[in-house]
């Protein structure tokens, strides 16, 4: 499968298949080059709540807005508490978690609008960014879905939100699953499993391999791409980035790879610009 994500710049990487779709498309994956931070959050890191300096965090979402020509006022972020809470934002939301925690859009994981000129944005360090896109319909969305999220089918609800809430055809819906840890690099233990196994038919293949010390390596990617399937959407409208954050050091942060020490944080983000 072909990659999705082409680096742009040295501070984000693109969707260029989805930027044909529809020219006034703003989306993307940032990577860890080119911002203001300091080790161990060196250099381009978007998150608040990691311990790094705020102003820090500041310059380097200014110089994404810069690079993307769509200004910080105009971002909206969630608090990202690792469920499947999914929000209908708008302009009135503009500011949203840009400056500060505590103006996130309280427990939500996943965002979407029609408003133009609102940048939908997420953070992550090896939780998988699923991109959401009904170009006929002028919709976008982002959902942040780890192991938690997933388990609570954050990605299907999504699609459950566009089908029943806004009425879009499922046969519209474009979805691209982003960069994220790996299956390889991706351990985790029976109790995680279990949850796993929860949503699986008793024939279906298990998207994950046991160790030979006891854990099992978990694929967080083909978790949702099986729900995108599952909730009607086409296979060939879903794209799966092999990027993995925990194994591309230079490329990206992750939190697995530092086994938890501090690090900083990517931002995910999508917008539509005004036709102007």
């Amino acid at each position: 499968m072909k990659e999705p994500f082409v680096q742009k710049a040295n501070l984000y990487l693109t969707i260029p298949e989805w930027e044909v779709l529809d020219h006034r498309l703003v989306v993307g994956f940032s990577t860890r080059n080119g911002g203001h931070s300091h080790a161990p959050y060196d250099t381009l890191n978007f998150g608040l709540h990691v311990g790094d300096r705020d102003t820090h965090v500041m310059n380097n979402r200014k110089e994404l807005g810069k690079e993307l020509n769509i200004g910080m006022d105009d971002w909206v972020l969630g608090e990202q508490v690792h469920q499947a809470v999914i929000q209908n934002v708008s302009e009135a939301d503009k500011g949203s978690g840009v400056y500060s925690l505590d103006t996130s859009i309280a427990n939500v994981d996943g965002l979407y609008t029609r408003s133009p000129n609102v940048l939908l944005a997420s953070v992550f360090a090896d939780c998988v960014p699923v991109y959401f896109f009904a170009p006929k319909h002028g919709l976008i969305g982002i959902a942040h879905a780890g192991w938690k999220g997933t388990v609570a089918t954050i990605t299907a609800k999504m699609i459950e939100c566009w089908v029943e809430d806004e009425l879009i055809p499922v046969s519209d819906i474009y979805v691209v699953i982003g960069p994220a840890i790996s299956k390889e690099a991706y351990e985790v233990d029976e109790r995680i499993i279990t949850k796993i196994d929860e949503q699986l038919a008793s024939d279906e293949r298990r998207p994950y391999k046991r160790t030979n010390h006891g854990t099992f390596q978990l694929d967080l990617k083909e978790c949702n791409k099986r729900q995108l399937l599952k909730a009607g959407i086409k296979e060939e409208q879903i794209q799966i980035s092999s990027y993995c954050t925990a194994t591309e050091k230079e490329l990206f942060f992750s939190h697995r790879r530092e086994g938890g020490k501090k690090t900083g944080r990517m931002i995910g983000f999508i917008a539509l610009k005004n036709d102007e």
